[in-house]
């Protein structure tokens, strides 16, 4: 008999306990945000999306050989002896640019946004960005392409 009344106690004590948190919960300020509307601000070490500032890229192939599950795919042609070889601009070293660089591209299908990637470039035009609001509905949409031009001219005249 003692049991059963001790159970009723128990019982009323676990609701009144809850009811007085939810009262003193609801009484405080709201932490909730309208997220499309209003955005949380990012610390300033925040690992989002990659950018590559192409036209400072000397295609070295570091951050390729850096990143542990492959995303970054690169292919590099050597210029000529006698074509011009442009620098880089003056905050990335002004570095000579000795190849060419068909194609840069970054699969965030694969990428586990570690960051190992821009340590080792040279020029740091590898970057990590702020942005994270980069959905897609098809996996092909996560391929982001940023080498600019496809061939140098040279090549394409050579080919045709």
């Amino acid at each position: 008999m003692r049991s059963y009344f001790k159970n009723i106690y128990l019982t009323f004590h676990t609701i009144l306990k809850g009811m007085f948190l939810t009262l003193k919960i609801s009484t405080q300020a709201k932490a909730t945000m309208e997220y499309p509307d209003v955005k949380q601000e990012l610390p300033p070490r925040t690992r989002g999306r990659l950018f590559n500032k192409i036209e400072d890229c000397i295609g070295c192939l570091l951050c390729a050989k850096a990143c542990p599950t492959d995303c970054i795919t690169i292919d590099v042609i050597k210029r000529g002896k006698d074509e011009p070889t442009p620098r880089t601009s003056e905050e990335s070293g002004a570095k000579p640019i000795r190849f060419w660089i068909p194609q840069f591209d970054i699969n965030f299908n694969l990428c586990c946004w570690c960051g190992l990637c821009t340590d080792p470039c040279p020029t740091k035009c590898l970057t990590m960005t702020k942005e994270y609001e980069f959905s897609a509905y098809k996996k092909e949409d996560l391929v982001f392409r940023f080498a600019k031009d496809p061939y140098p001219q040279t090549i394409q005249a050579n080919q045709q």
